[in-house]
């Protein structure tokens, strides 16, 4: 939700909008990334969990038994991390040299030509940095998740049901005085483990992204 939002709009405020728009929607925006992530899961769980429980609940196609879901949590998230997707990527835009454009320009290409076939390549690598900064807030969120998805430790494929994250699980795993060799401490490294595996694995694909569309651009 975040990526293809954020990314929009950083294209708009940078190439489309209006100085005076630009001055006031920036600023709006990253208040958004001010916000503290425990309102954001209020918000989740007051008001995204009634709303889409009255959309797919019991009463109409059924898919979801309670306001407490993976979607409740991921729309809250998604709210979230917009701001950092698209400062990120609206100052990386606006860092391609204006000769750049010009040159499109001059080519005969129109406006949209420019953005997608020479702006949006030479900005490659700051946008996939800006989507890994918003991937590892995700990753990372603890409370959004736990007021808005729930605390059910299962895996599925339905985001209308309640789920928990490894993050989430990783803190009730460790809540209390449960000494460190117990098999609840050791279930709470193992979750960290993965984490840190996953969290991995995306900085390299990202990487492998980065490099091969620069190169194709140079």
């Amino acid at each position: 939700m975040a990526v293809p939002i954020g990314l929009f709009t950083a294209i708009y405020l940078s190439e489309y909008a209006s100085k005076r728009m630009r001055a006031v929607a920036k600023p709006a925006i990253e208040i958004l990334a001010g916000i503290p992530t425990i309102v954001y899961g209020l918000f989740a769980l007051l008001t995204i969990g009634p709303l889409l429980l009255d959309l797919f609940g019991d009463d109409t196609v059924g898919w979801m038994d309670g306001g407490t879901a993976v979607m409740t949590a991921g729309l809250a998230m998604g709210i979230m991390l917009i701001p950092f997707v698209s400062s990120l990527s609206d100052d990386v835009i606006n860092a391609v040299p204006q000769a750049m454009r010009d040159g499109s320009y001059g080519l005969g290409a129109t406006k949209s030509e420019t953005i997608k076939q020479v702006i949006l390549p030479a900005a490659l690598p700051g946008i996939v940095g800006a989507v890994l900064l918003a991937a590892s807030r995700a990753i990372g969120e603890t409370m959004i998740v736990v007021l808005g998805a729930g605390a059910a430790a299962r895996l599925s494929l339905n985001p209308f049901e309640a789920m928990t994250t490894v993050t989430a699980k990783i803190v009730s795993q460790l809540t209390g005085d449960a000494d460190f060799g117990s098999a609840e401490a050791l279930v709470a490294f193992a979750l960290g483990m993965t984490l840190f595996v996953v969290t991995l694995c995306l900085n390299v694909i990202a990487l492998y992204i980065v490099r091969k569309y620069r190169e194709q651009y140079e």
